[in-house]
Parts: C-alpha cells; sequence; structure tokens
C-alpha cells in the first residue's frame, strides 16, 4: 500500500479542493497520487484473489478457472 504520507497529501489536497481550490500544479499532483494509489489497491486486491479458494456446501472446489489460471502464471 501507500506511505500514509502520500495517503495524507491525497486528503488534504482533496479538502482543500473542496474549500479554496487547487492549483494547477496541486491537480496534477493529485492526480498522480490517486493513480498511485489505484494502482496499489488493484495490486493488493488481485494478490488477494489470488490467493482465495471458492468451496460451495458439498466441499468441492468450484474456483473460477481465470484465478486458477493466474495462480498458475504465477508459477512459472
Amino acid at each position: 500500500m501507500l506511505p500514509k504520507s502520500k495517503i495524507d497529501r491525497i486528503n488534504k489536497l482533496s479538502k482543500k479542493s473542496k474549500t479554496e481550490g487547487l492549483t494547477d500544479k496541486e491537480k496534477v499532483e493529485q492526480q498522480a497520487l490517486r493513480r498511485e494509489y489505484l494502482d496499489a489497491f488493484r495490486s493488493s486486491m488481485k494478490t488477494t484473489l489470488k490467493g482465495v479458494t471458492v468451496v460451495d456446501p458439498n466441499g468441492n472446489d468450484v474456483t473460477p478457472q481465470k484465478i486458477k489460471n493466474e495462480r498458475r502464471k504465477d508459477l512459472h
């Protein structure tokens, strides 16, 4: 995940944009930080989902094939 300092900066820019507005430079910085945050979130979520196993009530593994394929990619 992102360091706390970057998350704090995202929040500070968000608050400032709602109260007094941002300069062009701050808008660019805000977009870059948001993109970085989303990329880190998506990466973390993908890692989490790759570790998930779906089991039906009968105990059968019904994990979607797409997840199984992603796991195999990581092994090679």
